[in-house]
């Protein structure tokens, strides 16, 4: 067996490694379903104007995108998208939800709705950072 180091992203490579890696956790953890959630705002077009997508998994609401298109932020519309996903959460037996945001993007956005930030890395990738919330709900 020898090592093969590759650049190229090869979508084959990457989906047998996540397979492999799924198959093992799936065999140790407990059993919980992973469940799509998304929600849009569209104008009368069925253009997206702002949305959010994330999975309920288990007891968490794990957001993974939030957009709002640039003439709509300052009107609420994020923070309507955001007690919209944790109601729909908690209806679903959620407990805490989960999110993460670059410098640049929403971190005093987040700390205004309730997440406390878990940890952060710095000089992210070179000279901004990342920040991971949580939040009870």
């Amino acid at each position: 067996m020898e090592f093969r180091i590759a650049n190229d992203g090869n979508e084959k490579d990457i989906a047998e490694i996540y397979k492999m890696l799924k198959d093992y956790n799936l065999s140790k953890r407990e059993k919980s379903e992973d469940v799509p959630l998304g929600i849009y705002l569209e104008d009368e077009n069925g253009n997206k104007q702002a949305g959010l997508t994330a999975d309920i998994f288990g007891n968490w609401l794990c957001i993974h995108y939030l957009f709002v298109s640039e003439r709509l932020r300052g009107h609420g519309v994020g923070k309507e998208l955001i007690a919209t996903a944790e109601n729909e959460a908690i209806k679903r037996g959620c407990k805490y939800s989960f999110v993460d945001t670059f410098s640049f993007q929403a971190p005093g956005f987040y700390s205004k709705l309730g997440y406390k930030e878990v940890f952060s890395l710095q000089e992210y990738p070179y000279t901004g950072a990342r920040y991971y919330y949580t939040k009870e709900l």
